[in-house]
């Protein structure tokens, strides 16, 4: 996980909303974890021993405990067996392994969420955000408005100019301008694009985009979205082999990376 060229620049200066905890034995991982997370405002604090996570996870009650699978101490099996009857937050395991009998058994000792390694660290914090809304659904009263604050809300008009950096789109008037000139886009394109950025920092997947933008099922095969989001690509002028503004994660959907622009 390299975060040093993944921000262009910091995050909004709002007071830290949301407490992380990084359960991870890599140092190196866990202070990159850090250190792209605290840009987002978040508390950060690191736990490197499976065992002292157990009581930490208790006597803390971060908002999202990020473990690691394989621990000294204890491993993460262990510690949602031990911490989830009376930890309130949500758990994000981190596995190098992509057997999905590691991915049941974590599951169904109560972790929330699963990510294989390497990790990116936009779809890391795509799914911590993820998080904080579905614990903001469940409990409505509780930290409310600092749950609330670490999620990105829609823009307060449908209506108003949406602007990340030097890319605007006018929702009404159905344009879209990047670093003050107009880019052609059909109107496909528009609502693919509308989509993914009113979905920004969120995966979005190709079951969902077909379902809202041509109100069928996807059947496995179909690739028009894919088609889709390689236009915008090469129109937006990003990276066709390695994109950094509309990410694709693997077996997911894809991902708008706001400050990329």
């Amino acid at each position: 996980m390299d975060v040093s060229d993944q921000t262009t620049g910091q995050a909004e200066n709002q007071p830290p909303v949301a407490r992380i905890l990084v359960v991870e034995d890599d140092v190196k991982l866990s202070s990159q974890i850090e250190r792209f997370l605290v840009r987002y405002q978040y508390q950060v604090e690191i736990q490197n021993n499976g065992l002292a996570a157990i009581d930490q996870i208790l006597e803390t009650q971060p908002d999202v405990v990020i473990l690691d699978l394989m621990l000294p101490g204890a491993d993460g099996f262990d510690i949602c067996r031990a911490v989830r009857a009376h930890y309130r937050g949500s758990i994000l395991m981190l596995t190098a392994s992509e057997d999905d009998m590691d991915h049941v058994a974590g599951l169904e000792l109560g972790a929330d969420d699963f990510l294989i390694k390497p990790i990116h660290p936009r779809v890391l914090l795509a799914h911590i955000k993820l998080l904080l809304r579905k614990q903001l659904s469940v409990s409505p009263v509780v930290g409310k408005a600092e749950v609330t604050a670490a999620v990105d809300s829609e823009p307060a008009s449908r209506n108003a100019p949406i602007v990340f950096g030097a890319l605007t789109l006018h929702p009404l008037q159905r344009v879209v301008s990047l670093d003050g000139d107009d880019v052609s886009l059909t109107p496909a394109e528009f609502d693919v694009l509308h989509l993914l950025v009113g979905r920004a920092e969120e995966v979005v997947s190709r079951e969902e985009m077909l379902r809202q933008l041509r109100g069928i099922e996807y059947d496995g095969l179909d690739r028009s979205v894919d088609v889709k989001v390689s236009a915008l690509r090469r129109k937006l002028g990003d990276n066709l082999s390695q994109p950094r503004k509309i990410i694709t994660v693997r077996a997911k959907g894809y991902l708008f990376v706001p400050d990329a622009w």
